[in-house]
């Protein structure tokens, strides 16, 4: 398994940090982007690096997280090789992968306890793609 990205603004800061913990516990690498505390900043400037990280290849998958996960997801979906899911609760995470092949989990630090984000990332890293016809429309997304 690749580094897994990871990164914050301030509102998600918290949840971020029991992220890391989560995959601490499992052994898994990772590269975190910031934000580093709770300190009030600025979204797109930890979505973007994290997006080019993904989009090269360099982390996979992504986890993100903001206070309603809409401003960062928005951010990291202007990149065309970025599929940014937001997932609030286990079966949206499970769909997200099975029909979308998301490649960044994103969730909402201000709306979700760490019960369900274990649930949301749980399901996330356990389902895979299902391609087939999925596929088909996956290729549709990228504007060229």
């Amino acid at each position: 398994m690749k580094k897994i990205g990871l990164c914050c603004d301030h509102a998600g800061f918290e949840l971020k940090e029991f992220v890391r913990g989560w995959l601490q516990a499992k052994g898994w690498e990772y590269k975190d982007f910031g934000t580093y505390s709770a300190e009030s900043c600025d979204y797109p400037d930890f979505a973007h690096p994290l997006a080019l990280a993904v989009e090269a290849g360099e982390c996979y998958p992504g986890i993100a997280i903001c206070g309603s996960g809409n401003g960062i997801s928005m951010t990291l979906n202007k990149h065309q090789g970025i599929r940014a899911a937001l997932c609030w609760t286990a079966a949206i995470a499970h769909l997200a992968r099975q029909h979308n092949d998301a490649n960044i989990l994103v969730m909402p630090g201000r709306f979700i306890s760490t019960e369900e984000a274990d649930m949301i990332l749980t399901e996330f890293f356990n389902t895979p793609f299902e391609g087939g016809r999925h596929q088909k429309r996956i290729d549709k997304i990228p504007v060229k």
